[in-house]
């Protein structure tokens, strides 16, 4: 993973082989929020769990920084395929990640690619300790991206029907 900056933001953006992690901006959050579409998302963009986080981004302005939700951009087409984030702040100096890829790109690697990015990135946040993921059992493609991310089941999640998985210290 490379970090580079971007002109038009002061977050700098993540960069894996094949995609772009992108800090959200606030009008593209309010177009989720609104129900419209921008020309650089793949056609199944937002998806539920976007249309969900869209309105949480605009009022919580931590996950609009270095250590919030960021968009997931496939490097090859430049559209947006989903999005990822920590819940930030850390409590206790563990921070929660969630993420999503739109249907039309499941199955070629990106959420475990974006996910090991995120981690690495989030332990390099002095007050971070721990990074972790809640997922239902019943969902085994989201269970797969953590354990390909080197997570490993910690015990039950905090919602019921869920486990918490907890990624790797850093090395």
């Amino acid at each position: 993973m490379t970090v580079s900056s971007d002109s038009a933001a002061a977050v700098a953006d993540l960069h894996t082989d094949r995609l772009v992690l992108r800090v959200w901006t606030a009008a593209e959050a309010g177009t989720v929020t609104e129900g419209g579409r921008l020309g650089d998302w793949a056609e199944d963009f937002p998806e539920e769990g976007d249309k969900v986080m869209a309105p949480l981004i605009t009022v919580q302005s931590a996950w609009l920084g270095p250590f919030g939700h960021r968009l997931i951009v496939e490097r090859e087409s430049g559209l947006v395929v989903g999005s990822i984030g920590l819940f930030w702040p850390p409590t206790d100096g563990a921070v929660e990640l969630g993420y999503g890829v739109v249907p039309s790109r499941r199955g070629r690697g990106y959420a475990s690619e974006a996910t090991l990015a995120m981690v690495e990135h989030a332990y390099t946040a002095t007050e971070v300790e721990a990074v972790f993921a809640h997922v239902e059992p019943s969902n085994p493609a989201s269970v797969r991206v953590l354990e390909k991310s080197g997570f490993a089941p910690y015990g039950p999640g905090e919602e019921e029907g869920t486990v918490r998985y907890d990624a790797p210290a850093p090395h």
